[in-house]
C-alpha cells in the first residue's frame, strides 16, 4: 500500500459470491447468496482432516512401536518419548497439507520460455516438428497466419525439409503473420 508495489493475489484470496438458492426448500432456510473467499473452504477441509484423520497418525506410530517392542522412539523428553512421539500426528497432517496444496491451491504458471525449454530438453526433432505443425494449424484456424503456411509446414518432413527451409516464398509466409501482410498490402 505504501510502497507502490502491486501484485495479483492468488485466486483463493479473492472473494466469490456463491448462489445457495434451492428450489426444493420452502421456506428458504439459507440466504440466497453468500460471499466467501475460497480459502475459507480450504481451511474447513484442512481443519476437518486435522481433527478427524490426523490423530490416526498417533495410532499408527503406537502400532509400529508395539510391533518392534519399543516403548518410545527416543528419550529426549523423559516419560514422554522423543520428539517423534510428540510429532507423530504431524507427519500425516503435513503430508496431507502438502498434497492438498499441490492439488487444489497452488497455481501453475508457465511461460513461453519454459515451454520452449521443456520442448528442447524432452522432445526429439520429429516430436518438435509435430508441435510446430499443431501450433501452426491453431494459428491458421484463428486467422493469424495464412493457409499457405500449413503447406510449407506440412512439407517439413525429412525428405523435403532442406529444400523448403531455404525457400524465400516459404520463409516469407512463415515469418509474416496474415494481419501484418494485410497491413503491408494496404500501404502499397
Amino acid at each position: 500500500m505504501f510502497t507502490g508495489l502491486h501484485c495479483q493475489p492468488n485466486p483463493v484470496f479473492v472473494p466469490h459470491t456463491f448462489n445457495l438458492r434451492n428450489p426444493y426448500l420452502h421456506p428458504p432456510v439459507l440466504p440466497a447468496t453468500v460471499t466467501l473467499r475460497p480459502i475459507h473452504l480450504h481451511v474447513l477441509v484442512l481443519g476437518t482432516f486435522a481433527s478427524l484423520i490426523a490423530p490416526f497418525g498417533g495410532f499408527f506410530a503406537s502400532g509400529l512401536k508395539r510391533t518392534f517392542k519399543i516403548k518410545d522412539f527416543g528419550d529426549s523428553i523423559p516419560g514422554h518419548g522423543g520428539m517423534t512421539d510428540r510429532m507423530d500426528c504431524q507427519f500425516i497432517m503435513g503430508f496431507f497439507t502438502f498434497m492438498y496444496y499441490q492439488s487444489f491451491i497452488k497455481e501453475y504458471k508457465t511461460s513461453v520460455g519454459g515451454v520452449i525449454e521443456m520442448a528442447m530438453i524432452g522432445l526429439g526433432d520429429e516430436e518438435i516438428l509435430e508441435v510446430v505443425k499443431g501450433l501452426t494449424r491453431v494459428l491458421v484456424n484463428r486467422g493469424s497466419l495464412s493457409s499457405a503456411v500449413c503447406q510449407c509446414n506440412d512439407a517439413l518432413n525429412t525428405s523435403q525439409a532442406n529444400s523448403m527451409i531455404g525457400s524465400r516464398e516459404c520463409d516469407q509466409q512463415v515469418i509474416t503473420p496474415t494481419s501484418m501482410r494485410k497491413g503491408a498490402n494496404n500501404k502499397r
